[in-house]
């Protein structure tokens, strides 16, 4: 897991051939005025999803995984609070190969705050629980570039 400035994404360059085209990416593409859909960046190796959406309590949300993907989650507009775990810490509920998602059940061991400049890198080792409501739920628009990793 990885938690910075937008701004200083930068500086993880060298990590992975696809994460460098991710952040090249992010280095020349402002997120302001993205509408939600799906944006082709370097086909399947790596894209992003813009999604408009509500936060929920914690209780109804989804914990998952993958074994192939890196994720870049962005909060446009809003804030979300995303649950991390290691996957060693987590049991596995369920596999699909084919979509790469990994359903995990478990306890959360870091709650990291996103907001508008902040990028959180969940990496194929951490489970991860999207759209949890920071307070009371609110509406966020928020942008996850897919990095294939292999």
């Amino acid at each position: 897991m990885i938690y910075t400035e937008i701004k200083n994404i930068g500086r993880y360059r060298g990590i992975d051939e696809h994460l460098d085209k991710a952040i090249d990416y992010l280095c020349t593409h402002p997120l302001d005025g993205l509408e939600a859909g799906h944006y082709d960046i370097d086909g399947n190796l790596v894209y992003m999803n813009v999604f408009d959406y509500e936060t929920i309590p914690e209780k109804g949300a989804f914990f998952e995984a993958h074994k192939k993907y890196a994720d870049i989650h962005m909060t446009v507009e809003g804030k979300e609070i995303v649950g991390v775990s290691d996957m060693s810490k987590v049991s596995v509920k369920s596999f699909d190969e084919e979509k790469d998602l990994i359903e995990v059940n478990g306890t959360i061991e870091h709650y990291i705050k996103l907001i508008p400049g902040k990028a959180l890198i969940t990496l194929p080792e951490d489970a991860h629980m999207v759209k949890l409501a920071a307070g009371s739920p609110s509406a966020v628009k928020k942008a996850v570039i897919k990095v294939y990793i292999g």
